[in-house]
C-alpha cells in the first residue's frame, strides 16, 4: 500500500476519533452541567468516546467541503453558511436517525430518548437536537477542524506513533463490547 494511502487513513481515523472523543465530552457536558442528572458514560463503547460523532463529522468533512468553498449571494450576504448549516442540519439528522435503528437493531434500544421534545419523532431526533447539531457543525467546519489539520500536520513523522497509541485500545473497546453483546 502506498505511503500517501496509509497516511490519509491515519488522519482519517484520528479525524474519527478526536471527534468521537469531542462527542462524548459534549454529551457528557449536557448530562452533568446542563441537565445535571449527573455522570454516567454516554457511549456505546467502554472508552471515552462516541463513534456516531466520529461518523458524522467525516460525513460532515466529505459532503459539504466543496459546499463550503462555493459563495452563494443573495445581493451582498453570502448564503454560503446558511447553505451549510442547513445541510449539516440535515445530514446529522440522518446520522443520529440511522444510528438509532442500527443501536436498536444491535443491542434493543438506543442511548437517548427525546420523546418529550415537542417535535420529533419516535423519540430518535427532534428538532432543537438537529439545530444544535447543525450550529455545532458550524463550530467543526469553520473553526475546530482547520485547527486539526495544522495539528496533524505539526505532528509530522509522529503520527504514525500517535495513530498506533490511539487505534490499538480502540479496537480492543470495539472488539470487546461486540463479543460483549
Amino acid at each position: 500500500m502506498e505511503k500517501r494511502h496509509v497516511e490519509r487513513g491515519q488522519a482519517l481515523f484520528l479525524c474519527f476519533l478526536f471527534y468521537a472523543v469531542l462527542g462524548w465530552c459534549y454529551e457528557v457536558f449536557l448530562e452533568v452541567v446542563i441537565y445535571r442528572w449527573g455522570f454516567s458514560n454516554r457511549g456505546f463503547l467502554w472508552g471515552p468516546y462516541c463513534p456516531v460523532y466520529g461518523f458524522g463529522a467525516l460525513l460532515l468533512l466529505a459532503c459539504l467541503r466543496g459546499l463550503m468553498r462555493r459563495e452563494f449571494r443573495c445581493g451582498r450576504v453570502n448564503l454560503t453558511p446558511i447553505l451549510v448549516f442547513l445541510a449539516a442540519m440535515a445530514l446529522t439528522t440522518a446520522v443520529e436517525l440511522a444510528a438509532s435503528y442500527l443501536m436498536e437493531y444491535f443491542t434493543g434500544g438506543w442511548l437517548w430518548d427525546y420523546t418529550r421534545y415537542r417535535w420529533q419523532f419516535e423519540g430518535r431526533i427532534c428538532l432543537s437536537a438537529s439545530v444544535r447539531f447543525g450550529l455545532g457543525s458550524l463550530l467543526i467546519l469553520y473553526g475546530i477542524q482547520p485547527l486539526f489539520e495544522k495539528g496533524l500536520a505539526r505532528l509530522g513523522a509522529r503520527r504514525n506513533i500517535v495513530f498506533w497509541v490511539l487505534f490499538v485500545p480502540f479496537c480492543a473497546d470495539l472488539i470487546g463490547k461486540l463479543i460483549h453483546l
